[in-house]
Formats: C-alpha cells, structure tokens, sequence
C-alpha cells in the first residue's frame, strides 16, 4: 500500500513539475506588453466604423508582436497621457507618432525610425495665404507636444505671428475652417488624410523640418521590448509586410476608399446610426462611473460632514482639511495625479478606471461633506438642546432627531451633485477612460465632423440630466408632502 502511495505521489509530483514547465514556458512565450497610443491621429492611430483600433502604428505594433511572439495590449488614451504613463511606469511603451527629438531622448529610449514625416502648413479652402511670408500679424493653430508646434515656435518670430495650442488635431482644424485661425502646421501624411477625407483646409507649402516617428519606452527600462520591436520591424521590412501596411493607408487604394467614404451621407442620424454601438458603449461607461462615484462619494461625504459638526475640535479640523483641499483642486489635476503621480511615488499601477473612479469620490465627497454639514448646521439649534434635555445621549439624538431634518433640505442638493458627477466624467476623458467624451473624440478623429458629433453627445447628456432633474423635482415633492 505504501508503495502504491509513493508511485502515486511520485507520478501527481512529475505531472505537476511538468504542467508548471510547460505553463511558465508558454507564459513566457506570450507575454504581454501594455502599450499606449493615440487614436485620434489617422491614418497612423484612429478607431474604425467597426470600432477597431487601426492606422498604420496599430497595424504595424500588432505584426511585430506576431513575429516576435508577443502580446499587446492597447491603451487607447492619447498621445499626453499615453507619454505620462510610460514614465509613470503604468504603460510599457507608446507607440502614436511619436518624433525622435533629443529632448524626448532624454526621457525615453527609441526603437529604429519607422516612418519619416514632413511639417507642412494648410490653410482654410478660398483663404488667400500662400506662404509662411503671409502670416505677419496673424493668429496659428497648433497641437500639443508635435513636431510641427516645435517648428512653428521656432519661426513664430521671423515670421511675425502668433500661436495657440489644442490637445486634439480636430480642435486644431476647427480653429482654422472656423475662421479663428489662419493656418495650422501638421505632419503631412496626417493633414493630407485628413484633407482626403473631407476636411475644408488646403495644404500651401511643401514639407520641412521633418522627423522620424519611433517607439518608444521609459529610458532604462523594457529594453526588452525594444530589442523585438527592431528586430521584428527590419524582419517586415525585409519580407515586404512594412510596405502592404504603409500602403493599405496611404496607397492609392486607400485614398479612393477614403474618397468615396467623405462623400457619403453625413447627417446626424446616420452619424447616429454608423456609431452607435460606440455612443452607447461610451455612454453605458459614463454612466457607471457616475453610479459607482455617487455612492462612493455620498458615504465619504456624509461621514466627513459628520465629522464638521462633531463637538470635537481636532475631528473638525480634519474635516476643514479634506474638504479644502479637495473642493479646491481642479477635477483635471486631481484626475491627473492619481493617475500618473501617485505610480509615480509608489511605484504600483492603477488602473485608469480605479483612478478615475478615486477622482470622483474624492471630489465630490468634498463637497457633498460641505452641503451635509450645511444641511445640519440649518436645523435650528434649539432641537438638539431639547432632545438632550430630555436625555438622549449626542449620537441617538443627531440620528432620530437632527439627521431626519437636515436630510429634508439636503436631498436637492444630493439629486444635484449626482448630475454634476455626471458632467464631470467628461473631465476623465484626459486619461484615457473611453466615456462619452472621449467616444466623440475618437469618432471625430475618424470622421472629422467635430460639429455633428459634439451636437449628438450634447444631446445625449442633455437626455440624461433632463431625466435627473424631473426625478430630483419629483423626490422633493414626495419629501415634503
């Protein structure tokens, strides 16, 4: 019997040692990289009809990975966020058309070049500019962190105008066909798409101060990763599939296909119908994030309002600090620091979800505290006198008779924090969280009909906080009949 059990236990112990090998050996073989990048830069990072993330950067990230025997896992956030988050350790690599320069050397190590691009200007169709000479007194778009915003600061002098910068290229566009500025400078194959594809802009002078777009990863780190992204690009360049992708965006093909695409029917219900999936998707996120957020928040409040009217000094004190500090600091740089700081300082990642959602809580719950603690301080002064007098201890009478006033004149105020949550999850659009702010950003970048589509997500948030209104009027009614 004894031996029976050793054979056993020695087969059960070779099977394991075996399953592990070989599950180590295929993990090993399949790991997994999270790489940053933009879309909202075709025809190199974008979102297709289909909602598939596609351009020649996700193409070729995607046939490298299969040659090199590797996983991506894409983070579609931008390109800012997409560069913070490499540094911050929360992303292996960006790859968004990126330029080499030597100050972004700095920061991070570069793979081989993979593709060269010019900085032209364009103009708006029928504007009466035709070269760099006609800018002297005039206002120029640019965006954020481009090789073309470097040139255009670097002539800005010589040529006597001034600039202003946008986050996305369709911000930037809009700026010139809307008459507010007289020229943009863009990456030539990024603005002539862009032309291709409907937009009403002319491009007037021929390429200069071109760069080479690189992948790239934190400097010193996931070197890696970097070895197989140039190993794997010269093996495409070698058997041909570099040129099938290049071409399949910026081969003539693609062109006619974008041709016939920019002709189509435009209007807002086929808008509608050609995204839905990706409104509602963005919608359905926005949504959780405000549900998740609010109760999260409404609990943090409560309690840190609590904590303002507790005959304690410290505790009052305490919850001075928290409200201040949170009420007074902008949504976006919140958002950002727990983003991209906090990794920073304690070297763990989060999510951009979890991040998103601490944003919230703690923003809200600021103020949430400041209207609970309100709520508390309205209810006259003379009730808790008469319910201690009459024996009860602080804490039954702040529930049984103080709370169930102040919750009275409180509820509107909840009912009016829940739809400023709402709004503000478009705030979160910056690092990255697909809610419906940034659904219409990536829409946009494929279709450049900026005005259409923000009019649809206006729409679609007005709906919303048109039904939380009447359900705010409707909760009061009840609580006070």
């Amino acid at each position: 019997m004894r031996k029976r059990l050793l054979w056993l236990g020695t087969v059960l112990l070779a099977c394991l040692s075996l399953f592990t090998f070989f599950s180590t050996k295929t993990q090993a073989a399949e790991k997994t990289y999270t790489i940053g990048t933009d879309i909202t830069y075709a025809p190199f990072d974008f979102q297709d009809s289909n909602g598939h993330y596609t351009g020649i950067d996700i193409d070729l990230i995607k046939a490298i990975a299969k040659e090199e025997g590797f996983k991506v896992k894409l983070k579609p956030v931008g390109f800012n966020a997409a560069v913070q988050a490499v540094e911050a350790n929360q992303m292996d690599g960006v790859i968004a058309g990126m330029t080499i320069t030597n100050a972004r050397k700095q920061q991070f190590d570069f793979s081989d070049p993979y593709y060269y691009a010019g900085e032209v200007m364009a103009v708006k169709q029928g504007s009466s500019i035709k070269s760099l000479e006609d800018l002297r007194g005039k206002k120029v778009a640019l965006k954020v962190g481009t090789l073309g915003a470097s040139y255009a600061n670097s002539i800005k002098k010589k040529y006597g105008f001034t600039t202003t910068e946008f986050d996305q290229s369709n911000d930037m566009y809009n700026d010139v066909t809307s008459g507010n500025s007289a020229a943009a400078f863009e990456d030539y194959p990024v603005m002539a798409y862009g032309i291709r594809n409907g937009m009403k802009m002319k491009i007037v002078t021929k390429p200069k101060a071109g760069g080479s777009y690189g992948f790239a990863v934190k400097k010193g780190e996931n070197q890696e990763l970097l070895t197989k992204f140039n190993t794997g690009l010269s093996h495409l360049k070698k058997n041909g599939q570099y040129d099938k992708i290049v071409a399949k965006y910026l081969g003539k093909s693609a062109q006619a296909k974008e041709k016939k695409a920019a002709t189509g029917n435009d209007g807002l219900l086929s808008l509608v119908k050609q995204n839905k999936s990706s409104l509602l998707s963005g919608l359905g996120q926005t949504l959780y994030l405000t549900f998740i957020s609010i109760i999260l928040a409404t609990i943090l409040g409560v309690i840190v309002g609590l904590m303002q009217v507790m005959p304690v000094k410290w505790v009052n004190w305490l919850s001075s600090i928290i409200i201040y500090i949170f009420r007074g600091m902008p949504l976006l740089v919140l958002a950002l620091f727990i983003y991209i700081g906090v990794p920073n300082l304690t070297g763990s990642k989060i999510s951009a979800f979890v991040a998103g959602i601490i944003t919230l809580t703690l923003n809200e719950a600021a103020y949430t505290a400041a209207f609970v603690s309100g709520g508390i301080k309205a209810v006259d002064p003379g009730q808790m006198e008469a319910a201690r007098s009459l024996g009860l201890p602080y804490g039954k009478a702040m529930r049984r008779v103080i709370l169930p006033q102040g919750v009275k004149i409180m509820v509107p105020s909840f009912i009016n924090q829940f739809i400023i949550t709402l709004k503000d999850t478009s705030i979160l659009s910056v690092i990255g969280i697909l809610e419906l702010t940034q659904t219409g950003k990536i829409i946009i970048a494929r279709n450049l009909q900026g005005f259409k589509v923000w009019t649809i997500i206006a729409i679609m948030y007005i709906v919303i906080i048109t039904l939380l209104t009447w359900l705010s009027k409707f909760v009061e009614r009840r609580i006070n009949d």
